[in-house]
């Protein structure tokens, strides 16, 4: 399953996100939130971050870079399951990172999805779009 499409949900009074339904089936069986870039945060199914985490360790631990991201993967992750009601728990830190308070935007990326700030959101958007009109198949050469 791909996941696709911009969905804007809330989050309750708890912290807790209810997912948008026709991602729920694919979720069912678990999944890892962590930080992301441009401070959103990532939604992986638990088998695809075990590929994640996986292709991090095959990085050289000899490159900073490396390092870091191995750093922010991990150590920002929370895993769980949907609950009945198809809600995921968001942890404190990870709400304070990604400046969430009730209003949220969740965005599908291929083999997982972001819940970014809908604020953050537009403004990422709007440079990407702009970006994208620019773009030049040319470029590559």
């Amino acid at each position: 399953m791909l996941f696709m499409g911009t969905y804007t949900p809330k989050l309750d009074e708890k912290g807790r996100l209810f997912l948008p339904a026709k991602f729920r089936d694919r979720l069912a069986e678990g999944l890892v939130v962590t930080q992301g870039q441009e401070n959103c945060l990532v939604v992986w199914p638990s088998d695809v971050f075990a590929e994640e985490a996986d292709r991090a360790a095959a990085r050289p631990m000899t490159s900073r870079a490396a390092r870091s991201y191995a750093r922010i993967l991990f150590a920002g992750g929370d895993e769980g399951k949907p609950d009945k009601q198809g809600r995921i728990g968001i942890p404190t830190h990870l709400r304070e990172y990604a400046a969430l308070d009730r209003d949220v935007v969740v965005i599908g990326v291929r083999d997982r999805l972001e819940i970014w700030n809908p604020e953050k959101w537009r403004e990422f958007q709007a440079a990407a779009l702009a970006d994208f009109a620019d773009l030049d198949e040319d470029d590559d050469e």
